[in-house]
């Protein structure tokens, strides 16, 4: 996948057709400055929006091969475009992900990125819905959490944290990364 011309498309697209988006995944750390391997492009986009994000998909050259209430799934027609997912925000929660998303530069390209709170929110749900995933996802959690201690808002996300059930995951996460004397 060219990363950089498949993104810099996409967004010049979801700016035009006024799609509500933000970046999530493997990439979404990259941009924090976390480094970080993937193999696709992950979005969280406003549900009521499909119907644009179709139209702007098929004519990139992507074909729709999964859908479910809150995920849909695109592959492109050449390795150049690969696959891009997208999680569909229409709960209260993903809805406020959306609004709270920041733009992020790569380079000479503005991103909406969601903010890192949101995004390790993803990664607890992500634990909490498939349990083998759990050290990836606490892997990435830690990164984060190592880069950006002083800036996270911890509040947030314990919130997260005991929306799923895993406050003793958070109370270690906790006390390894905010109650550090440095």
């Amino acid at each position: 996948m060219k990363f950089k011309k498949v993104l810099s498309s996409l967004i010049k697209d979801f700016g035009v057709q006024n799609v509500r988006y933000g970046l999530i995944g493997g990439f979404s750390l990259i941009i924090l400055g976390i480094p970080r391997t993937t193999v696709d492009l992950g979005f969280l986009i406003h549900r009521d929006d499909l119907k644009k994000l179709d139209k702007i998909m098929e004519m990139k050259g992507y074909k729709l091969i999964f859908r479910t209430e809150n995920v849909s799934q695109y592959v492109g027609e050449t390795a150049t475009l690969g696959e891009v997912d997208f999680v569909h925000a229409f709960r209260r929660y993903s809805k406020k992900m959306l609004r709270r998303a920041q733009i992020r530069k790569l380079g000479d390209l503005a991103i909406k990125v969601l903010c890192l709170e949101d995004i390790v929110g993803l990664k607890v749900q992500a634990i909490a819905n498939d349990a083998a995933r759990k050290n990836r996802e606490l892997a990435d959690i830690e990164a984060i959490l190592a880069k950006y201690r002083d800036e996270a808002n911890w509040e947030l996300l314990n919130e997260y944290f005991h929306l799923f059930n895993l406050d003793d995951d958070f109370n270690i996460l906790s006390r390894r990364y905010r109650d550090v004397d440095r």
